[in-house]
């Protein structure tokens, strides 16, 4: 096919709007996606499902998690790993003979900066390295490269090994091509929530590519399309398709369409009905997996009404559970009220609570809001979140609590929350990485509270202020023996359901229709885990 003819042919298939479509190229695989939730595509920015997706396909890492077993991690571009006795220095040696998709080589100054500019530059992804002590101040002297191939990181604590290595497998840590960025880093004022005099490239990195994986980024449109070409430079297997475009469709039954009809190679966001459909349908499969991905509804501690114990409480048995298990998430999740998912050290499986209308009432008359109270919710606008605000919104109201439901699109109502400016916010917390510190701090550590606090977790954004679940958090990363460590976990997801502002919902099975000509497509156990480099097309 010709460069216009491949031009042409890319252009029919992100034009979002087109309801037919031709048949996708041989060389291309076509994912029909809800991707409005993506940001950036700076590995150091971007803290988002999507994107992090997208990026574990395009970046590389020192270390990866073991889809085999996921109690361990392998190497990426680390070919080897030592710690101190003290537990406190870890020494990455660099496989031989790596270059970037540029052609630049990786070194270990390139994984040095890297970390050097997460760190600085203080978005959602820098709590990652910011646990294990490193900031702004000292992140030079802690992380540095001894020779080309040799970078050494010192952490505050001597933490379990295999949480630190968790923690180096998450995508936003991966390599950043330093040559390739440097001359794109723009100059910026010092201010007060600004120490450093530049962006470190992030103005150019929100839409471009620096990094070394099977695929690179060839175009990212905002609420269009994501397009990835393989990168042949690639020090592993090379990616078996040329191409892959990630075209964004919000409705299921859309992408059903799209996939009945060739449109589509891959529909990743199907609801029950169509996925039921989709598996009743000659020529057309259907994969799933169990994902560490957990979908909550949060009630903001800076709302008066519901930062009352009663009320967090009342509103947990205003949801309908057992209703949402057996048609809003049928085969797409399960019933799940805590907030480690099944496989992680120490996750609990109990699920206490179920709607109890009566209960709620009383629980409100002891607040003092006998005749209830209104308040609004932040929704992203696709299924099957929609679908649980509604059903919510109408148990809620039986209570005499009046929901208004604000609907937007992934980057509005993340931005919203972010910015603690929601009342109750519906969301999905996804690992990330394979341990239980990736969920537990976020849901119960919050070390400072204040608006201007760098440490934004979950409870943060909540407004939860818990010192003494934020400490026992922290004991838990230093806990060497592995049954004393889930016990903590244990107390810890027991708290969350006792008291806190998150209502626990599903944990997700993740699913995908495909056309039947597509084969080697796996969903990862984490959602930067989805990896298409092994996918081809008969």
């Amino acid at each position: 096919m010709s460069a216009l003819a491949v031009g042409t042919a890319l252009s029919v298939l992100m034009a979002a709007g087109t309801p037919a479509m031709a048949k996708t190229p041989a060389d291309t695989l076509v994912e029909g996606f809800a991707i409005d939730d993506i940001i950036s595509m700076d590995p150091a920015e971007s803290f988002e499902l999507t994107a992090g997706e997208v990026i574990g396909n395009i970046y590389s890492q020192l270390v990866r998690l073991d889809l085999s077993d996921t109690s361990k991690v392998v190497g990426d571009l680390a070919a080897s790993w030592t710690v101190s006795d003290d537990g406190l220095t870890y020494t990455f040696k660099l496989k031989p003979g790596l270059t970037f998709a540029s052609g630049n080589p990786i070194t270990a100054e390139d994984f040095a900066w890297s970390f050097e500019r997460m760190v600085k530059l203080d978005k959602s992804p820098a709590f990652l390295l910011n646990q294990f002590g490193l900031t702004g101040d000292n992140v030079t002297e802690k992380v540095k490269a001894l020779d080309p191939s040799t970078l050494t990181m010192t952490v505050d604590q001597p933490y379990a090994p295999s949480f630190v290595l968790n923690v180096m497998a998450a995508s936003p840590i991966s390599a950043i091509d330093k040559k390739l960025v440097l001359p794109h880093v723009k100059a910026i004022p010092v201010d007060a929530t600004n120490k450093y005099d530049n962006d470190f490239g992030n103005g150019w990195l929100k839409t471009n590519f620096a990094g070394s994986g099977p695929f690179k980024l060839r175009e990212w449109r905002a609420n269009e399309a994501v397009v990835l070409e393989r990168n042949d430079r690639f020090y592993g297997d090379k990616a078996k398709l040329l191409r892959v475009v990630y075209r964004h469709m919000k409705e299921s039954a859309g992408q059903r369409l799209a996939l009945e009809a060739g449109d589509i190679d891959v529909a990743r966001n199907l609801e029950p009905g169509d996925l039921a459909a989709v598996a009743r349908k000659e020529g057309l499969n259907v994969t799933s997996a169990a994902k560490g991905t957990v979908y909550y509804i949060s009630f903001n501690q800076k709302n008066p009404n519901l930062a009352k114990p009663e009320v967090r409480e009342a509103l947990k048995y205003l949801i309908n559970y057992d209703a949402i298990g057996a048609t809003l998430i049928k085969g797409i999740g399960e019933i799940h009220q805590t907030f480690l998912p099944k496989g992680q050290l120490g996750a609990l499986d109990v699920n206490p609570y179920k709607l109890d209308v009566a209960k709620a009432k009383e629980l409100l008359a002891k607040a003092g809001l006998t005749d209830g109270f209104s308040v609004t919710m932040d929704v992203r606008n696709t299924q099957p979140v929609t679908g649980i605000a509604e059903a919510f919104q109408q148990t809620a109201s039986q209570a005499g609590i009046k929901i208004s439901i604000l609907p937007g699109d992934g980057k509005q109502t993340l931005t919203k929350y972010r910015a603690r400016n929601h009342d109750i916010y519906i969301g999905q917390w996804g690992s990330d990485y394979w341990d239980p510190n990736s969920n537990a701090e976020t849901f119960t550590a919050n070390p400072n509270n204040a608006d201007d606090a760098t440490f934004k977790t979950l409870a943060w954004r909540n407004a939860w202020d818990v010192p003494d679940l934020t400490a026992k958090t922290k004991a838990a990363l230093l806990e060497k023996d592995g049954a004393k460590r889930a016990a903590i976990y244990q107390e810890l997801q027991q708290a969350v359901l006792d008291s806190s502002p998150f209502a626990l919902i599903f944990q997700q099975t993740e699913v995908a229709g495909l056309r039947g000509n597509v084969n080697g497509f796996k969903l990862g156990p984490t959602f930067d885990t989805n990896f298409v480099a092994p996918v081809s097309k008969n």
